[in-house]
């Protein structure tokens, strides 16, 4: 029988529900994938690297690929390889004034114990160290040799100097070769022992190893030519290291010239091959002499071997290697005369223009009969869902409720663009608050008698409303493509060229109107209907067939003049480089143009620049305009790049195929004030202002100027607004009435009917307008951009640069 203990007595909770799970045999990819937690089954491994591999597998993955690279390597050093192989360029660039190219060179060979003659030009020196071959090419500090130099280098020493700053001009040539491309670098300290006392020498190499690695932060090695360590070490890393090379000089055929010899009939180059196979049927651009034939390509191997007589045997010397076929691509930059033009003016000489009485909007001419008006379709108001079919029984009412919360524009689409629309752009700028009315009919009617103005008391109205006055870069800030009409010019004559467009973007552009204006060679330019597909082409062209790269060649080249012979130095560098199949001719070129941020002053449109892309170098006015891919392919004109802005600058010139850096300078005139001018430091005559990137080259690519007439609010009643000041007759009223308007603070709206006689007019807008806004109306022509002129000479002559201040020693105590 149970004690009389007490214990607990517990009761099962009743309000407590618990239900049992639902059992299913599915269940979705999502829950299986948080069930997993990451884990994943051998079965389901699906790629390579999801396989759970053995450790002999692991091994036999890791030989291969140690076994690519080092057959990758043995590919892009092959060219080296071998005691016929090509030696490796070295350009060696001093920055400082102090600088001397040829002792660094000759600090460089004794630390190898390697001997050669040191001479002016290129020279070869062998390094038995290493087994290789470097061909040196000392410069002065002339911009153009330093550009030519590192250009063609694999390798580009920079010497600094241990006592003095780098002044503007080597400022200049530092910039220049970093945004021209160039190969791996390295950069050496001269004078370094001649810093005392030796302890300020550490803080005299992080001064200047700050200053290399704001221009290449990858330089965290400077050598000191007075260590001979140092100097060891620099001359392993230029044996041994593969050079990183440049894109677009490694798709050509390119070579550093060793040799001139000016003949009779035939001028002959001597270099080695590199880059890809040397083609006598392509055309070759040496340095700034320009763009000349291959009459043929011959051996020229240097003496390797010693004869019975103890002479040295040159074997395979003047042995033909390449010769031009009936592919030979022509000197001729333009297509001849007539191609593609017959049928053009045989239209032109059927047909006579009619003479019309309306601005040109998109591809019509309305109101060009007084008898049949055609009015502007403005886009209709129907409920959301609305189909085109049934949106005919939607008739426009006259005042709509301001309440559009459920309809929408039917013929508005939305558009992805890069930067937002502004209301001068089109129907994409308009404001989104308060959807488009169809136009009512006025509020008063056209009988009300308007009250013509004083025209003295009006002249001195308008004389006070354009009183405010800017420079124009300023104005062009600020005020973008505004222009002011005088009031005794007639409009309909001054803007007889532009058109009007409901959309900068979309709108279709009618070139036959501007056949009258285009320039005489235009037509006659080359035609890239698929440009992918003709570099792709070009391209592969170059990877087959020529001389192989490492073979070292005469060049006998056709048609050289003799003003070239005269202008020749053998202290500069000559490169040839082999032009691409079509990559003579002209068209009309694209480059991506950037301003930097910290620019003294913006540059102007048409305003003459020296411009290098590739192996050439022009002088060119280009024409500046927005960027971005439209689907009409028209695109706004700029005449003005701001500080920190981009652009694209169009000018007739060779194509280039595939993306090239790109160089604008600028040529300041002595004595004239500019903004880049610095009282703490002398001018240089030549300033780099811009970098930017080559792009695809299209003749079809429309450049638009706008022109932008305002107007201010007279009178408002409602949506019914009196504009004045836009033009001053009331011809000219009627000329541009199809077009559509806009204001600064996105409505839109038309010309309703013109009033009096000096120009003012009533409008129609699709919403209550602000009595502080303007009324715009925006106009567009076609500009076509100017041709390319070669330049002639030097880029900076060096008798031209100022003499420079002689610095101090350098502060140890610069950060």
């Amino acid at each position: 029988m149970p004690g009389a203990v007490a214990t607990g007595h517990s009761h099962r909770p009743t309000t407590k529900q618990q239900n049992k799970g639902f059992k299913s045999r599915k269940a979705t990819k999502g829950q299986l994938r948080d069930a997993s937690k990451g884990r994943i089954e051998p079965g389901q491994r699906k790629t390579i690297h999801q396989q759970a591999m053995s450790k002999l597998d692991r091994k036999n993955r890791a030989k291969q690929r140690q076994q690519e690279k080092a057959r990758e390597h043995a590919r892009e050093t092959s060219v080296f390889a071998g005691k016929d192989g090509a030696p490796r360029n070295v350009a060696v660039i001093p920055l400082c004034a102090d600088g001397d190219a040829v002792a660094a060179i000759k600090a460089l060979n004794e630390s190898v114990e390697a001997e050669a003659e040191i001479k002016e030009g290129c020279f070869r020196v062998p390094v038995t160290r290493f087994k290789q071959k470097l061909q040196y090419f000392p410069v002065s500090r002339d911009l153009t040799a330093c550009l030519d130099a590192a250009r063609v280098a694999d390798f580009v020493v920079l010497i600094l100097s241990a006592e003095h700053e780098v002044d503007p001009l080597g400022e200049l040539i530092i910039r220049s070769v970093e945004s021209q491309g160039m190969s791996t670098l390295f950069t050496v300290i001269q004078g370094l022992n001649k810093i005392e006392p030796a302890k300020q020498r550490l803080s005299v190499i992080s001064s200047l190893k700050s200053y290399i690695t704001h221009f290449h932060p990858e330089q965290e090695k400077l050598c000191s030519l007075d260590n001979r360590q140092e100097c060891a070490n620099l001359m392993r890393s230029l044996c041994n290291t593969t050079p990183k090379g440049i894109r677009w000089r490694d798709e050509r055929s390119w070579m550093l010239v060793e040799d001139v010899n000016f003949g009779g009939e035939s001028t002959v180059v001597t270099g080695v091959v590199r880059g890809k196979g040397l083609k006598a049927d392509r055309l070759v651009q040496i340095g700034d002499w320009g763009t000349f034939q291959i009459e043929k390509i011959t051996a020229a191997p240097l003496a390797s071997r010693m004869g019975a007589d103890g002479m040295a045997v040159d074997g395979g010397e003047g042995d033909s290697l390449d010769v031009p076929t009936e592919d030979q691509d022509v000197l001729a930059e333009l297509a001849p005369e007539g191609v593609g033009m017959e049928d053009d003016d045989m239209d032109g000489a059927s047909v006579m223009p009619e003479p019309k009485k309306g601005v040109l909007l998109d591809e019509h001419h309305y109101f060009s009969d007084d008898d049949q008006v055609i009015a502007l379709q403005m886009p209709k108001k129907v409920p959301k869902g609305t189909s085109k079919y049934q949106s005919a029984w939607f008739l426009d009412g006259g005042e709509e409720s301001e309440d559009g919360s459920d309809l929408e524009d039917f013929e508005m689409e939305d558009v992805e663009e890069e930067e937002p629309a502004r209301p001068e752009d089109g129907i994409e700028g308009a404001a989104g608050d308060v959807a488009m009315t169809e136009g009512a009919p006025t509020e008063y009617a056209k009988s009300v008698a308007f009250v013509e103005p004083n025209e003295e008391e009006d002249a001195m109205e308008l004389e006070a409303y354009r009183k405010q006055k800017r420079s124009e870069a300023e104005d062009d800030l600020e005020f973008p493509d505004e222009i002011e009409l005088h009031p005794n010019v007639l409009a309909r004559e001054r803007l007889a060229k532009y058109r009007g467009l409901k959309s900068l973007r979309t709108s279709p552009w009618v070139e036959e109107e501007d056949r009258a204006h285009e320039p005489e060679e235009w037509r006659r330019l080359l035609q890239i209907p698929d440009y992918q597909a003709s570099r792709i082409r070009s391209a592969r062209e170059a990877l087959v067939g020529g001389v192989a790269p490492g073979t070292r060649v005469h060049v006998h080249l056709r048609g050289v003049p003799s003003s070239v012979q005269a202008s020749y130095s053998p202290s500069r560098p000559v490169t040839l480089v082999s032009l691409l199949r079509h990559e003579h001719k002209r068209t009309a070129m694209n480059i991506l143009i950037n301003l930097p941020a910290d620019a003294p002053a913006p540059i102007k449109s048409k305003e003459e620049l020296i411009v290098q892309y590739g192996p050439s170098r022009f002088v060119i006015k280009p024409l500046f305009s927005q960027g971005g891919a439209t689907p009409n392919d028209v695109h706004k004109y700029c005449r003005y790049i701001h500080p920190g802005q981009s652009a694209v600058a169009t000018f007739m010139g060779p194509v280039a195929w595939g993306s090239m850096p790109a160089l604008f300078y600028k040529r300041i005139t002595p004595g004239e004030e500019t903004p880049y001018d610095d009282d703490d430091e002398p001018d240089l005559p030549l300033k780099l202002v811009a970098t930017g990137t080559t792009m695809p080259p299209s003749t079809s690519r429309v450049i638009a100027k706008r022109a932008i007439l305002t107007g201010h609010p007279y009178h408002i009643h409602k949506k019914i607004v009196t504009v004045r000041y836009m033009f001053f007759n009331r011809e000219d009223v009627e000329w541009f009435k199809a077009l559509p308007m806009w204001t600064r603070r996105g409505r839109t709206g038309y010309i309703k009917e013109p009033l009096g006689t000096h120009g003012y007019f009533k409008a129609t807008f699709d919403g209550r307008i602000n009595p502080q806004d303007s009324v715009g109306v925006s106009l567009y022509k076609r500009v076509w951009p100017r041709n390319a002129e070669p330049l002639q000479g030097l880029l900076l002559d060096p008798d031209q640069v100022p003499e420079l201040v002689e610095d101090d020693a350098m502060d140890a105590d610069v950060e």
